[in-house]
């Protein structure tokens, strides 16, 4: 899964246009690389998003389709 649609998809991002725009101004990390927008994504992977409401964050498993509020937290971990 690329991770502007990652992004969007557990809600650590509203929409997946703003995730793409992060990506694309160089304010996604990925384990210590800054990372395009097409970057796929792997499990334990480590997202640093850079920018004025910094977050880090350990991905925990990759979702296969829409995710619920409720099981968003199964997907992440916040660092």
């Amino acid at each position: 899964m690329r991770i502007d649609d990652y992004l969007s998809t557990v809600g650590i991002v509203k929409r997946r246009t703003v995730a793409k725009q992060l990506g694309s101004n160089g304010l996604i990390e990925v384990n210590g690389r800054v990372v395009k927008p097409a970057y796929q994504v792997n499990a334990r992977d480590i997202i640093v998003i850079k920018g004025s409401h910094p977050f880090r964050a350990e991905v925990l498993a990759i979702p296969t389709g829409s995710v619920p509020k409720a099981k968003r937290d199964e997907y992440f971990k916040v660092l």
